[in-house]
């Protein structure tokens, strides 16, 4: 796994351990185990299996997952809430909070029946709480600060235990200021694989969680208060063009998993394939009962998982299908000059501001190609370049590149498609065409300007001004 760095053993020696809920009575640990962290954005290689149960490692978009250690019959692990800087796309990084380096934190991955014991050191200026979004476990490990477990104060690590007792996609998020914490970044997946390694086996599993930020041009730290104009609509923390594609191989089955934890809903549309839509947070679905889609929407707090062929080879579009979140710094104030005529009023503003630029009028999509300069840290609302051209998206967008001949565990990029001859959209340049007949929409009549809204509190008015006598209410005599 590249960048992964090791924080080395933490000993007793000024280490407070202290359980979510009772320890099981056990007398002693072993020392702690490792931390690693990561500081790359780039997806990471599957952590596969050495030992235990054989399952197909998923892998996280722009991310990795945790090791562990065997202690026993325990899998160990081990998580750092910590300030972290993470880089949303290449010109632009938030100073977040998250856990092992990274927002969001490692995907925690383990198998149904295992025992986990997974030891959380709070390195936040404030107390935190993990809670396992989604799991079956002991009440006082659930994680709620406060209702089923003290808050882990700064500088204190905390241990959670609990066996897996269902497969499937879950998540990790704090309960504890989790307002403040979630909007600062602080989530992970966590997917545990099915005992049986052939129950409902793909070839590649990738996950990645929905969250989104409100950042400033020219500062670096989320507006944690903001509940709905928010402007970075990220993917793992990232936003297009610093989303990394889905790679697979043609005929690979694949499956996508994604959470919700942003303040709205998504309806995520991939291009080019139809799916059938495989789990929820409450668990998978039925094969008999799973039904086709192209788009998948997703609330708050939910997750899915879809499943399809990569029969078709290409380099397919994936998004969120809500428009404002395919942009990336988006003002919410600007106002709309589609239609307006600023060509004198540029000439005048250019004189005061040499360079001036006036956009707006033929719509937004000349930000897709144009350079112009940045505030410090932000980025353009649109952005990315493909073998065409400008894409014209931000935010939450990727791609999913399905290639012939890739090998298992080969997840690199493998640049744009080849398109067979024949097969791109072109340009008619034929004989000119004449304008096709269109018909004509009804019209009523009335000029805009003759349309007007009565306010019934105040009387109508005669041609000589005066006010008209009020009609009689037909309910009066009742």
């Amino acid at each position: 796994m590249t960048s992964l760095s090791r924080r080395g053993f933490i000993g007793s020696s000024g280490l407070v351990l202290a359980g979510a809920a009772a320890v099981s009575g056990r007398s002693a640990f072993a020392a702690v185990p490792e931390a690693p962290t990561m500081k790359d954005a780039t997806t990471q290689a599957p952590l596969v299996p050495t030992t235990g149960p054989d399952y197909q490692p998923v892998v996280t978009l722009n991310g990795w997952s945790l090791p562990w250690r065997m202690n026993g019959d325990w899998k160990e692990f081990h998580l750092v809430a910590e300030p972290v800087v993470r880089e949303l796309a290449p010109g632009m990084k938030a100073h977040l909070w998250g856990y092992n380096g990274q927002s969001p934190g490692p995907t925690i991955e383990a198998v149904e029946g295992d025992k986990v014991r997974i030891y959380v050191t709070n390195k936040l200026p404030e107390n935190t709480a993990v809670h396992w979004h989604g799991q079956r476990l002991p009440n006082g490990m659930d994680g709620v600060g406060g209702l089923t477990q003290p808050h882990i104060p700064p500088g204190k690590t905390f241990v959670y235990e609990f066996q897996l007792r269902r497969s499937g996609t879950f998540m990790y998020h704090p309960h504890s200021d989790e307002m403040v914490q979630m909007a600062m970044g602080m989530m992970g997946f966590f997917v545990v694989h099915p005992k049986d390694p052939a129950f409902r086996r793909v070839d590649r599993d990738f996950v990645f969680l929905l969250n989104a930020f409100d950042i400033e041009a020219g500062s670096y730290v989320p507006k944690v208060n903001t509940m709905t104009d928010f402007n970075m609509w990220c993917w793992n923390s990232r936003v297009f063009p610093g989303i990394d594609p889905f790679v697979v191989g043609k005929d690979d089955k694949v499956r996508i998993r994604f959470g919700n934890l942003t303040m709205t809903n998504h309806p995520i549309h991939m291009h080019g394939y139809e799916f059938k839509v495989s789990g929820t947070d409450g668990g998978w679905v039925d094969p008999a009962a799973a039904w086709p889609e192209v788009s998948i929407d997703c609330a708050v707090g939910q997750m899915r998982a879809f499943d399809f062929v990569a029969d078709e080879p290409g380099d397919w579009a994936i998004h969120c299908h809500k428009s404002h979140h395919t942009m990336n710094a988006m003002g919410h104030s600007v106002k709309t000059y589609i239609g307006v005529n600023k060509k004198d009023l540029a000439k005048r503003i250019a004189k005061i501001a040499p360079g001036y630029m006036p956009m707006g009028s033929n719509g937004m999509g000349e930000m897709g190609s144009m350079e112009m300069p940045l505030p410090d840290n932000t980025l353009p609302m649109m952005t990315g370049f493909a073998q065409f051209g400008a894409v014209e998206m931000g935010g939450m967008f990727s791609v999913v590149k399905v290639r012939e001949g890739l090998a298992k565990n080969d997840y690199k990029d493998p640049g744009w498609f080849k398109h067979p001859e024949g097969t791109v959209a072109f340009e008619y340049k034929g004989q000119k065409l004449a304008d096709a007949p269109r018909g004509t929409s009804p019209d009523s009549g009335l000029e805009a300007t003759e349309w007007r809204v009565k306010d019934p509190r105040k009387p109508s008015l005669g041609p000589d001004g005066k006010p008209l006598p009020a009609a009689k209410n037909p309910h009066s005599n009742h």
